[in-house]
């Protein structure tokens, strides 16, 4: 073991799987420990793949996705803590209907950012990930995780702040995933296009408005982890109610994937230690061992 230690924030179960997952598989198998917290327990998920949509399965939903988170850390081979917030739901329409009393967007942040900084003091990870201020899209869950996690990021380091808690934490760096890259669709088409062959996401590309830019313009880092791709995906399929087989995740071969984009981008949105951008490793500026 290096003694290094990461620490995943995410607001649903099967987050952890879309966004940084060949990351923490990487990291794991090369001995850091990797801790996925999850905040809510994903209720309100819809069943997204049509396999699933079967009697006995909506009854038992909370249920159903605790078995599948549990079978997605085994394969990424990462340890798993829930929070035990109820998941918000994504409230649709236009005006949108309110939040459901008791959801996790909707409580006062106060009870969540105790729950992580409890959890930040025990596991003291090196490195945080969770998203950006957008929540990388704007369900209300993602956006109060960004919340929640930057809070907790300061909070834990606070000894004035809820000492009854832990002793006091400093995480090294916080960063944001990124996974939405226009860029990254561009240049698989461009491979189909060498290859003569029609492009799988062409329709989904051409919904993506220019206007909206390229999130690449704030990636600071690149891990290379085409190498766990297959775990990745392995764990995505996990998580059988909310992960059709046959979606866009799975549309690009993983070998067009290793060749043309075999990385997963983060942004440093915090840092204690010094490093130099860009960055191609998480614990950059870290030494083996800090702060154990």
């Amino acid at each position: 073991m290096s003694g290094l230690r990461l620490m995943a924030v995410h607001a649903h179960p099967d987050d952890e799987s879309s966004k940084g997952a060949a990351t923490m598989a990487r990291y794991s198998a090369e001995g850091h420990e990797v801790l996925v917290v999850t905040l809510t327990g994903g209720e309100r998920g819809d069943i997204l793949n049509p396999a699933m949509d079967v009697p006995g399965i909506r009854e038992r939903m909370s249920e159903v996705r605790q078995e599948e988170m549990a079978e997605a850390a085994r394969i990424l081979g990462v340890r798993q803590q829930w929070l035990g917030f109820v998941d918000s739901g994504l409230p649709e329409g236009d005006p949108k209907p309110p939040l459901p009393e008791g959801c996790f967007a909707a409580i006062p942040l106060d009870e969540p950012v105790r729950r992580l900084v409890q959890s930040v003091r025990e596991f003291r990870p090196h490195v945080m990930t969770t998203y950006d201020e957008n929540g990388g899209y704007p369900h209300p869950d993602h956006i109060r995780c960004h919340e929640v996690s930057v809070a907790a990021y300061e909070a834990a380091a606070d000894p004035d702040f809820h000492p009854e808690l832990g002793e006091p934490w400093a995480v090294s760096k916080l960063y944001y995933s990124h996974g939405f890259i226009r860029k990254r669709l561009e240049l698989f088409r461009e491979e189909y296009e060498r290859r003569g062959e029609p492009f799988p996401m062409e329709q989904w590309l051409n919904k993506w408005r220019t206007e909206q830019g390229d999130i690449m313009g704030r990636v600071t880092t690149q891990i290379t982890c085409g190498d766990y791709f297959p775990k990745r995906d392995d764990a995505l399929r996990a998580h059988a109610t909310q992960i059709d087989p046959n979606g866009s995740f799975f549309a690009v071969p993983l070998d067009i994937q290793q060749k043309v984009w075999p990385t997963e981008e983060f942004e440093l949105a915090k840092t204690r230690v010094s490093t130099e951008l860009p960055e191609t490793d998480l614990f950059a500026g870290i030494e083996d061992g800090q702060g154990k």
